[in-house]
């Protein structure tokens, strides 16, 4: 018998740290940057090295935007589920199923009534983490729906994208939302009603082909993509290299197509002054 045998192993003792999450550290997409929870949450989801600006919750960016105490639901009619019976891999009802179950909003958006810095108005928003924030039928009816109360309550509106686009699952219908959405802001604009659209990370395919260019004001947080068709395709049908940081936030900002670029510490201050500017206010 083997002498090796008779050893005895050492145990080897492992301490478990209790009471820390798995996701304290987040690691920033830009820069490689590992972001304390806490620090991400203080800086409102920037990174503090390169202000990279990482995806942001609804309700955290209300609560950064939005003053509290102020923000009011709109009640949305909605409209039927599934018209088209759609089914790929999965049926389009058990898609809408399973993002209703990780997002706390009906749909992909969430329109209220609020005030910035005590200028009451009407927000319209973008979930994309409920299917890449397409539009479908439920999203234009709350575009809809938000220029109607704008209207009736004689309040600006402001509208916040972040969407792969129209919703593939609801097919003509989901398109049809960007005749009505750019009509909708048409009564608003001929109404005299100041239209302000804040573009973030993505604002892609029919949202950007429709509601999300046509604002008085075309705000942009940094280095968000903003475009119709992705790049590969577009460089492919013309046949030439694009330019560098083409279809960012900064590259659309030189060449006219947004008014400014953002940072998300400066969105409510610079939000209620051209309200305030636009609208004659003292």
């Amino acid at each position: 018998m083997s002498w090796l045998k008779d050893i005895v192993r050492p145990r080897i003792a492992t301490r478990t740290r209790r009471g820390v999450s798995a996701d304290i550290w987040q690691k920033c997409p830009e820069c490689g940057e590992m972001i304390y929870q806490e620090d991400l949450v203080e800086n409102i989801y920037t990174c503090p090295k390169c202000e990279y600006h990482l995806p942001i919750s609804l309700e955290n960016r209300f609560n950064y935007l939005l003053d509290k105490n102020s923000i009011k639901d709109i009640d949305v009619p909605e409209p039927k589920v599934d018209p088209l019976k759609f089914k790929d891999k999965k049926r389009y009802t058990d898609r809408l199923k399973d993002a209703k179950k990780k997002s706390s909003n009906k749909d992909a958006f969430k329109a209220v009534t609020a005030s910035i810095n005590k200028q009451k108005l009407v927000v319209c928003a973008f979930d994309f983490s409920f299917m890449a924030g397409s539009m479908g039928s439920f999203v234009g009816e709350a575009l809809v729906k938000s220029a109607e109360i704008a209207l009736e309550k004689n309040l600006p509106l402001l509208v916040i994208p972040a969407s792969g686009g129209a919703r593939m699952q609801e097919g003509i219908l989901s398109l049809m939302q960007m005749v009505r959405s750019t009509a909708a802001i048409q009564k608003i604009k001929e109404a005299g009603l100041p239209y302000l659209v804040l573009l973030t990370n993505p604002t892609t395919g029919g949202v950007t082909a429709s509601f999300a260019m046509l604002g008085d004001i075309n705000m942009a947080e940094p280095k968000c993509l903003i475009g119709f068709a992705g790049q590969r395709v577009i460089k492919q049908t013309i046949g030439e290299t694009l330019p560098e940081g083409f279809q960012t936030a900064e590259y659309l900002c030189d060449h006219g197509m947004v008014d400014m670029v953002l940072h998300r510490n400066k969105q409510k201050d610079e939000i209620s002054k051209i309200l305030s500017i636009l609208l004659g206010n003292k």
